[in-house]
């Protein structure tokens, strides 16, 4: 396995690919887990060549967030990687990605970057857009591995791939969840005993928000109602938003017919969590 960490070294190394061969993709900023791993391993099975990206993207955080405290360890990193059977690390540095005199981004406009992510974190997807950008450049790759936990995020990027005509396809897995259901997060690292056990409010209340829906509830009020005083009595957690959605136009929905989304970001301590589950109405009594 190699650790590259110049872009022309990685364009060098990405031209000498025999032609035919499939490159796999796996952007991440670190602080690898076990949901990173389950794209990892489906890249290797899918590519001849897998390159996973290591990069704490400053562009995609916001003054008063986690930029300076993100989880990086990019020597546990690489070995995790190596225990994959990557082919190669590209961990490039700050400087390497935005120079001092960088000033060009890419940004998706409309609806799907203002609402929820992208209203409680304005530029946040600025950020993610153009990085990704920048990497795909880099990378080249025929298929880029992306996880449904980062769910408004993923249809950005599909869009983004879509519209600027980029040579590669988007692959979602599942959620991957520790046991007692929290979504695994590079971020859990942060939590102390008290709000580890308090993050598991977040799928309890999907997971509840789902059986209120089979059971026959189409009013997505009446359910989001249910999930906040379920969540409001978890005295570490604190609503951002949690909302039922469209599953392709993130778009409130106002009755709960065929699939919808619901999706929730709650804060615990300090540390803010997303998550997301998809309810489909052919689950749901008639």
């Amino acid at each position: 396995m190699e650790l590259i960490k110049d872009i022309d070294r990685m364009r060098t190394y990405i031209e000498r690919i025999e032609e035919g061969k499939i490159i796999g993709f796996v952007p991440t900023m670190g602080g690898l887990h076990k949901g990173h791993l389950s794209l990892i391993r489906k890249g290797r099975g899918d590519s001849d060549v897998l390159v996973v990206s290591i990069f704490v993207n400053p562009a995609q955080f916001g003054p008063e967030e986690d930029f300076e405290s993100y989880p990086q360890d990019l020597e546990r990193d690489v070995k995790l990687c190596k225990q994959e059977d990557v082919d190669v690390v590209f961990a490039p540095s700050r400087e390497e990605m935005y120079p001092d005199d960088y000033f060009t981004f890419v940004e998706v406009e409309g609806y799907l970057t203002s609402t929820l992510e992208g209203d409680s974190r304005p530029g946040h997807f600025r950020g993610v857009t153009t990085i990704l950008t920048k990497l795909f450049n880099i990378v080249s790759p025929d298929r880029s591995y992306f996880g449904e936990k980062d769910y408004q995020q993923v249809l950005v990027v599909k869009k983004l791939v879509n519209e600027l005509n980029l040579d590669t396809q988007i692959i979602v897995l599942p959620i991957v969840r520790e046991n007692d259901g929290l979504a695994l997060s590079s971020r859990n690292s942060y939590f102390d005993e008290k709000e580890r056990e308090a993050a598991t409010i977040l799928y309890k209340s999907l997971k509840k928000a789902k059986e209120w829906t089979i059971g026959g509830e189409k009013d997505p009020a009446r359910i989001i109602h249910k999930m906040k005083e379920l969540i409001e009595k978890e005295p570490l957690a604190e609503i951002d938003y949690i909302a039922i959605v469209g599953p392709n136009s993130m778009e409130k929905v106002q009755s709960i017919e065929g699939e919808v989304l619901i999706i929730l970001a709650v804060k615990i301590g300090k540390v803010r969590l997303i998550d997301n589950m998809r309810v489909k109405r052919s689950m749901c009594q008639s």
